[in-house]
């Protein structure tokens, strides 16, 4: 069950307003580095929460924002086992939409007078992996981190803009996203001058990261959480 203290809203500045989980280290004075989290196309459901919370025990103060919330009720979870229940709101997102909610996630965080405006990460997993590369896009964050991200390759426009080290996750099983998807992906961070990490992980799905769904793999998720919580640290 989720903490409803956890749990705030953030204006947009299209007018809307939007849930968001936010989780804090424990214990910790100072100024600390802030992440993004972005949601899986699935909610921000109980596997989004519990990622949310990893990074705030890693030390981060970490928020993760409900995607959906034009289209769906407070606290949406769709089902893993029925894309259907989902399509209808990933339809619905556009890029002027989520750039808005990006923006009002990137506000919250800045705002804080406990987070260190210059060490803002982000991160986001299946549907969110795309959104993590349009905040490196958008926003001068520190680093940002996807997470088989499907639809990265048709963002040309975005290449040249990326502010930050982007870290690229991929599942050599994912029937979801293609070879030539990923090859597109890193030939046009090569051609813009770009830093970046590719990890395609042979043994791995679509998914691999999220132990409700069956394509998990626990060691792709452990051994790509050691390697992420280095990047986001030394970028």
């Amino acid at each position: 069950m989720a903490n409803q203290q956890n749990y705030i809203d953030l204006k947009v500045s299209d007018g809307t307003e939007m849930a968001a989980y936010s989780a804090f280290p424990a214990n910790k004075t100072g100024k600390l580095p802030g992440i993004m989290v972005w949601q899986e196309a699935f909610g921000v459901n109980n596997h989004m929460r519990n990622v949310t919370e990893r990074f705030a025990q890693a030390g981060y103060v970490a928020i993760c924002p409900e995607l959906f919330h034009r289209t769906a009720p407070k606290g949406f979870e769709g089902s893993y086992t029925d894309f259907e229940t989902v399509k209808p709101h990933t339809s619905a997102l556009t890029i002027p939409g989520l750039e808005a909610d990006i923006k009002a996630t990137y506000d919250w965080l800045t705002s804080r007078e406990n987070v260190d405006k210059k060490n803002i990460c982000c991160v986001g997993y299946c549907m969110g992996g795309r959104v993590s590369f349009l905040t490196n896009s958008l926003l001068p964050v520190k680093a940002a981190v996807s997470y088989y991200g499907r639809g990265i390759d048709a963002l040309s426009d975005r290449y040249e803009q990326l502010h930050a080290k982007q870290l690229f996750y991929w599942g050599g099983l994912d029937k979801h996203i293609k070879s030539e998807n990923i090859h597109s992906v890193i030939k046009q961070m090569e051609a813009a001058g770009k830093d970046f990490i590719n990890v395609k992980i042979s043994y791995a799905d679509h998914g691999f990261n999220c132990d409700e769904r069956a394509s998990y793999n626990r060691a792709a998720s452990e051994e790509a959480w050691a390697l992420t919580l280095a990047f986001l640290a030394n970028s």
